[in-house]
């Protein structure tokens, strides 16, 4: 039985694995399509692009972990179906709660990684993300100007510079800005120095000329200085957003409802986004058990277990789409949270009645003697 336990947790490890690195390796693809543009057109480094959509990771392994647990014990079981190995286990006298016995230790060591990942990793990741996010949109100077290169910031302004120094500043600057209808104005300087406020950057330059032309008055205005600063417009508020829910830690999360600073809105949201940190890891528990249980509690049919699939499949659906609902409801209203640790505990239990009690054998006989009784 150990060896039988042993064969089946290798197998159900090996196909989470496959299942979890497949779903991660597409939905990393999507998610970096977001920074491409900060590599094509800002110069972000190819290793500031990797850290930045690996802090995504932690987040999308706690969403796909319960469905790759469910496929791969889908696959697992129907494959030992199909070979007659769950036949020939069945006939040895192995009762179906012993044959389940590798999904509730596998999904559960999954459940409890999850855990800390939702816990401790996805605040960690979600802060990291966050700063790094930020700190890329606002270094200005060396994302958005690039050396030896014209740099379009935002529409009719654009600006060259010639280097970065080791001490922060550029140099050898030139500004195109054309913002103002009518308005084109040139300015050159020698050097100068990003400087971030909270309406967002500006450039201060060190002795240059600054060229205006006046298309409505017909004037041209050439004048030097020895200090002056442009406006680079609002290309980041310089200020960083306010911390998620994501971000927030546990304990800030369950003790939101005692936080007077806070709308209901926002203590319902935050108290529902700690609960779900705690009890969303079960649900590989849940999905697993689901994957499995009608196979190897069903009969055997040798065209195929396509029916049982497409029931687990189907039940797996709800309770995703239960998961989500009874989430929107609890931060509409915190009563509703009973229906989120129902939609947990109810396939649950169904799951393990069936692995305990239910005897196909049995019922198929009573239905072939109501059958007869007609």
């Amino acid at each position: 039985m150990k060896k039988l336990n042993v064969y089946i947790i290798k197998q159900l490890f090996a196909g989470f694995v496959l299942v979890t690195f497949s779903l991660m390796s597409i939905l990393w693809l999507t998610q970096s399509l977001r920074f491409i543009e900060l590599i094509t057109n800002k110069g972000l480094s190819i290793s500031i692009f990797v850290e930045l959509t690996s802090l995504l990771m932690p987040r999308l392994f706690s969403l796909i972990s319960p469905i790759a647990i469910f496929v791969g014990t889908l696959f697992v079981y129907n494959k030992m179906l199909s070979d007659r190995e769950l036949v020939a286990v069945k006939a040895a006298g192995i009762s179906p709660m012993q044959i389940a016995k590798p999904v509730f230790f596998a999904s559960f060591v999954i459940s409890l990684f999850c855990l800390y990942v939702n816990t401790v990793g996805i605040p960690r990741a979600e802060k990291a993300f966050s700063e790094l996010e930020w700190k890329v949109k606002s270094d200005v100077s060396h994302l958005m100007f690039r050396e030896g290169e014209f740099s379009n910031i935002q529409p009719n302004l654009t600006i060259f510079v010639g280097a970065h120094e080791r001490d922060g500043s550029i140099s050898n600057i030139m500004i195109n800005d054309e913002r103002k209808p009518g308005l084109k104005s040139t300015i050159s300087a020698e050097r100068g120095l990003v400087a971030y406020t909270e309406k967002g950057p500006r450039i201060l330059l060190v002795n240059g000329v600054r060229q205006e032309v006046n298309d409505k008055k017909n004037q041209f205005i050439s004048i030097s200085f020895d200090k002056y600063s442009v406006d680079v417009g609002t290309i980041n508020s310089g200020k960083k957003k306010a911390e998620g829910a994501r971000e927030k830690t546990l304990g800030e999360l369950l003790t939101a409802l005692d936080d007077d600073s806070l709308s209901d809105r926002e203590k319902n949201r935050y108290f529902t986004e700690g609960n779900k940190r705690l009890v969303s890891p079960f649900f590989n528990v849940v999905f697993a058990l689901m994957a499995c249980t009608g196979l190897i509690v069903g009969s055997f049919n040798r065209r195929g277990q396509v029916k049982i699939i497409l029931s687990s499949l189907s039940a797996m659906v709800v309770v995703q789409a239960g998961d989500l609902a009874y989430t929107n409801l609890a931060v509409k209203d915190i009563m509703f949270l009973f229906l989120y640790y129902a939609n947990l505990a109810l396939p649950f239990l169904i799951c393990v009645y069936l692995l305990l009690f239910y005897n196909p054998a049995k019922s198929t006989k009573r239905k072939k003697e109501i059958d007869i009784n007609v």
